[in-house]
């Protein structure tokens, strides 16, 4: 079968290791030759220009280059081809690091201890012990499997909650809108790895927040988000953390991002901001496993990880 052209198509960063990496095993460009082009036979994509890859008539599978694939669907009109979402073990690992991250920093009054620190403060704050603690994970897919996982390793009691029922050895599984509040009550610290579909956009707003469960040594209900910036309403977020709602939030991703400097998110007290940096896209080991897919589909292999449309993850 005759290997075709990869077109690699990326806005928001610079592609230029991508490129070096894709062309050592494939001709790889940055536009069709025309809108009809019948030399490219894959796409690899991150927030592609509208359009792009309606009419190619050869296209055989769109690959993300991140975890997430809303970027692809925001263009209406992509033709009806496997689409991939990366799946791989570097990848995971930087957002189970993340998670782990933020969850210990909250759990040892990471904030308190730096204000002491600023003010010359000697003081040692009461700490319970991480078995008291329930960490509640929106999104159990491979990412929130896994940051679960390292949660149990260090004594958290660990609740899980996704759309569809999944069972996790040693975590409190929920499934479905019946069980979200029930979730959401039995949990002290929220961390939403959830997609971004149409059903999951704005739903980290001040409603969901407030059923979270504050009666533990955190002083108050803690959120990590480090799945998509538009799952969330910042407003809300605001809300919750002024009211008391939520003790302390750490957000890796944002309505709109950049994080406009004029957000009040930027300097507030009880937030902790990264620059949607919790496991960034390393092409280095992200290519290898595009090409290694490709040459599979080739010998008539099935593609892994294939999103469901429907499901629109």
């Amino acid at each position: 079968m005759d290997k075709g052209r990869i077109l690699l198509a990326v806005t928001a960063f610079h592609p230029q290791h991508w490129h070096e990496l894709l062309s050592a095993d494939r001709t790889v460009v940055s536009e069709p030759d025309g809108p009809t082009d019948p030399s490219i036979t894959y796409a690899v994509v991150w927030k592609q220009r509208p359009n792009l890859l309606s009419r190619l008539p050869n296209l055989r599978a769109i690959f993300s280059i991140g975890a997430g694939v809303d970027h692809i669907f925001a263009d209406r009109t992509i033709p009806d081809v496997p689409i991939v979402k990366i799946v791989a073990d570097n990848l995971t690992q930087h957002m189970t690091e993340y998670v782990v991250w933020r969850v210990l920093d909250h759990h040892r009054q990471g904030s308190l201890l730096r204000a002491q620190q600023n003010k010359k403060t000697w003081r040692d704050p009461p700490q319970r012990p991480a078995n008291d603690i329930s960490v509640g994970i929106m999104g159990l897919g491979t990412l929130g499997k896994a940051a679960a996982t390292a949660l149990l390793s260090l004594g958290f009691h660990v609740n899980g909650w996704s759309r569809r029922e999944k069972t996790l050895a040693g975590v409190s599984t929920f499934a479905g809108e019946a069980e979200l509040i029930p979730f959401l009550n039995a949990t002290d610290i929220l961390v939403v790895l959830l997609p971004l579909t149409p059903a999951t956009t704005g739903v980290i707003n001040y409603g969901l927040l407030k059923e979270l469960r504050r009666r533990n040594g955190l002083g108050g209900a803690v959120l990590i988000n480090a799945g998509r910036g538009r799952l969330q309403k910042d407003a809300d977020i605001v809300r919750t953390l002024d009211d008391g709602t939520l003790k302390e939030a750490s957000l890796d991703v944002f309505e709109v991002e950049p994080l406009p400097r004029t957000s009040p998110l930027w300097n507030h007290p009880k937030v902790f901001v990264t620059p949607h940096a919790a496991a960034t896209s390393d092409p280095n080991h992200l290519v290898p496993i595009m090409l290694k897919q490709m040459d599979a589909f080739e010998r008539g292999e099935p593609l892994q990880n294939v999103v469901d449309r429907e499901a629109g993850y």
